[in-house]
Order: structure tokens, then sequence, then C-alpha cells
């Protein structure tokens, strides 16, 4: 289930980073980044109901309620963003925590088992989505430019969203 939203989340970033790039308009890309937003939050309760893995759907939960946050934004042209970028400062966090579950694994459980999956490229794209969404917070104080925030949204839609999604449906597998 993750792996098709990773997709989808793409084309909210990708148009979000067009918009800050000069080419669209606001209530345009806020429907997209709502559309992606409610997509995202009802594929986390789908992830954590049906598919039994909470952990996965806390990622994208926090996820998809900024997008949610920013849709808000950009449908009713709200000028003061900081709210916004308070929400993205504690989907930072969140994507920071997951970083470091993903790359050790997180405690040990009964029996030695690990409580998550070791993954590197996991933890990797979670270093990406932290990196990003802190660029989003300094943006929203005015401390990041916007242009820059748009192409690392560029860069992280092939190498946070579509690498992992395309190489995991495709061979069952991570990058590394």
């Amino acid at each position: 289930m993750a792996m098709p939203l990773l997709i989808a989340i793409g084309a909210m970033w990708l148009s979000v980073a067009i918009f800050f790039l000069g080419k669209g308009e606001p209530k345009g890309t806020g429907a997209i980044t709502g559309f992606v937003g409610a997509v995202t939050v009802v594929g986390a309760i789908l992830q954590a109901a049906v598919f039994k893995d909470p952990f996965v759907a806390g990622l994208l939960f926090a996820h998809g309620l900024l997008y949610c946050a920013v849709s808000y934004a950009l449908l009713t042209g709200l000028e003061d963003l900081r709210s916004v970028g308070n929400v993205s400062l504690y989907t930072a966090l969140v994507s920071v925590i997951y970083m470091v579950l993903f790359f050790t694994g997180g405690p040990v459980l009964e029996g030695g088992k690990l409580l998550v999956v070791k993954s590197n490229y996991l933890a990797f794209a979670c270093a990406g989505y932290a990196v990003l969404t802190f660029e989003v917070w300094l943006n929203a104080y005015g401390k990041f430019p916007s242009s820059l925030l748009a192409w690392s949204l560029i860069v992280w839609v092939v190498f946070g969203l579509w690498v992992p999604s395309f190489y995991m449906m495709a061979g069952g597998c991570f990058p590394f």
C-alpha cells in the first residue's frame, strides 16, 4: 500500500516545486495538495487497519496532515505560513525518528527480534524527508529560499519517492 502512495505524493511535491519556481497558481496547486493529503491520510488508515502496519502508517499520517495544512494555506491564500511551518517542523522531527529506527532496527524485542526491519535505503529516504520538511519550516519563517526548496523537492521526488516505489514494486527490494 505504501509504495503506490509514494507515487501519489510525488504528484504533490512536483506540483508544489513547479509552483515555487513561478509556474502554476495557488488554487490548482492547493487542490492537488489536498487530494494527495487526503489520499495519504486514508492510505495511512488502511496501512494500519488492513495491512496491520501501524509503524509505516505513522509516517504516512504525519506527512498526510502536513499536506493538508499546505493545501489549506494555498487554497485560502494564507499569508502567514508559520503555522504550516510548525506542522512541517513536527513532521521533520518524526522523519528523523523514523530515520534512526530504520537505520538501527529500533529496540530488540523478545526472542531477539527487532522492532523494525533495518533498511539503509528507507533510513536514507527518511533523512531526505527530514531535510525537506526542515526546509519547509525554514521557508515558512522566511529563512530559506522558495527556489532552493523547489529544487530539493524535485530531486527528492526521484530519490525519495520514485526510486523506492518502483524498485520495490518491480523488483521486490530497495536499491541498498
